[in-house]
């Protein structure tokens, strides 16, 4: 398993920063379009449809509708600010599951719950590429978040104890979102010093750097809720020993909308 995963990862891993750093414009969008597009495919799965036929259905609908929003540049608010909404709501579901499941617990809402999640993560890469820094700052939100794999990980492993969301994802621990939180605020100062931010931004910087961490959290927990629902390992096996996108986007389809928000607001 471990040399399926670093195969795989080596396959992936350039084409992947090809694809965010030397692409430009429509094509960009493109790409993003195809992952996203492909994370519609398995979140079908995850709603509780099997045939290949349906599944293929709505991921030609989220290609579609991803397609109008490039079209329509204006969407782009009214996308970004439901995202908020919604993961404002997922760290209640979460944090209440299985209880809560009762709520979302139709396949027409978990089909809606899909877009919600894979649409803005779409626009939110769109909106972050068109920043002077763009390339710099995808590349931000994806080291924060790794971060906070990173420390989680090892954190959890040494001092986890109480169990963050027991129900949902039994193996994560406060100790280990505490760790990782740690990391990334670090790299956040580490940064803020080099760039020789202000006191007033270096402050800013942190609270984001905070906010971003806790909602990968939940964007991580989310996915892993909707796959114990449905009794699912993995989101899929496109990806050799490491499941399904979704399995390796989950985290980030909730930093990237929320740090495109904040973007939005910190601009001058």
């Amino acid at each position: 398993m471990l040399k399926q995963r670093i195969i795989t990862a080596l396959i992936l891993l350039p084409i992947a920063l090809c694809g965010f750093f030397l692409l430009k414009g429509a094509g960009f969008a493109l790409f993003i379009g195809l992952v996203v597009s492909l994370g519609a495919w398995e979140w079908a799965r995850l709603a509780g449809f099997t045939a290949q036929s349906f599944r293929v259905g709505f991921a030609a609908v989220v290609a579609l509708m991803l397609f109008v929003m490039y079209v329509l540049p204006g969407l782009a608010p009214w996308v970004l600010g439901a995202s908020v909404i919604w993961w404002a709501i997922a760290t209640y579901l979460v944090l209440t599951y299985p209880r809560s499941s009762a709520h979302w617990s139709t396949a027409a809402t978990k089909l809606l719950i899909g877009l919600l999640i894979l649409l803005p993560a779409w626009q939110g890469l769109v909106q972050i590429k068109q920043y002077p820094l763009g390339n710099w700052l995808i590349m931000a939100v994806m080291v924060l978040v790794w971060g906070a794999d990173i420390g989680a990980y090892f954190s959890g492993r040494k001092f986890g104890k109480r169990k963050l969301a027991p129900q949902v994802s039994p193996g994560k621990s406060w100790e280990g979102v505490y760790g990782g939180l740690a990391l990334s605020l670090v790299i956040t100062a580490i940064v803020g010093l080099v760039r020789d931010w202000t006191v007033a931004e270096l402050l800013k910087g942190l609270i984001g750097a905070a906010l971003i961490v806790f909602i990968s959290v939940v964007g991580d927990l989310t996915e892993s809720m909707f796959k114990r629902q449905s009794g699912i390992k993995d989101s899929s096996n496109l990806l050799p020993g490491h499941g399904g996108v979704l399995d390796r986007i989950d985290s980030l389809t909730a930093a990237i909308p929320v740090f495109a928000v904040l973007l939005w607001m910190a601009a001058p």
